[in-house]
């Protein structure tokens, strides 16, 4: 049973992870966009899908589509931090989301700039140069692996490991599935 208990919690983590960081990312976008006054015209968070926010065209584009990466990476390191300074259990979950944000935006937008992917394409077209792509990956991504370091342990992988607390991985399933009922009703 507690193998079952801990290959649920693992799965329910990475998926919690990635629609996390893909509501947090649209989240930065539309934040964005409502700072320079831009009109948000559709969010799509489904959990079957990439996610996506379509802007009407404004005169700051560069500042609506940096917003959420930025925002994706920055927030899930504000949330660890204050986990950590305030004691809170589970903080290896924030620290596994944190990492995760960084390694997957960083990913996006570092790598995915050379096929010009989604944000990418939207960044070089608005006028980013390359580089500050190129410069988001080579940060992003190595600092969620340092994150990451030495974590399995805390999160149950590895000899000497210990489970996290129940309450830990039963609060990772509520997240999980408010994430999923959030994915399923923000898809217009």
């Amino acid at each position: 049973m507690r193998h079952v208990l801990h290959g649920a919690f693992l799965v329910s983590l990475v998926l919690a992870s990635w629609l996390g960081m893909q509501a947090i990312h649209e989240a930065g976008h539309v934040l964005g966009a409502l700072a320079v006054g831009a009109r948000v015209e559709n969010v799509v968070l489904h959990p079957l899908t990439i996610s996506r926010t379509d802007v009407a065209p404004h005169e700051q584009q560069l500042v609506i589509i940096w917003a959420g990466p930025l925002f994706g990476m920055v927030l899930p390191l504000v949330l660890f931090a204050i986990a950590h300074f305030a004691r809170c259990p589970g903080v290896e979950v924030f620290r596994f989301f944190a990492g995760f944000c960084l390694i997957a935006n960083g990913a996006y937008i570092g790598l995915g700039s050379f096929a010009r992917i989604g944000d990418c394409d939207e960044l070089l077209r608005a006028g980013a140069p390359l580089w500050q792509l190129w410069l988001v990956g080579i940060i992003a991504m190595p600092a969620g692996l340092w994150l990451w370091n030495g974590l399995g342990r805390r999160l149950g992988l590895g000899r000497e490991a210990a489970l996290p607390d129940r309450p830990v991985i039963l609060a990772t399933f509520a997240v999980l599935f408010l994430l999923l009922a959030l994915g399923l009703y923000v898809d217009h």
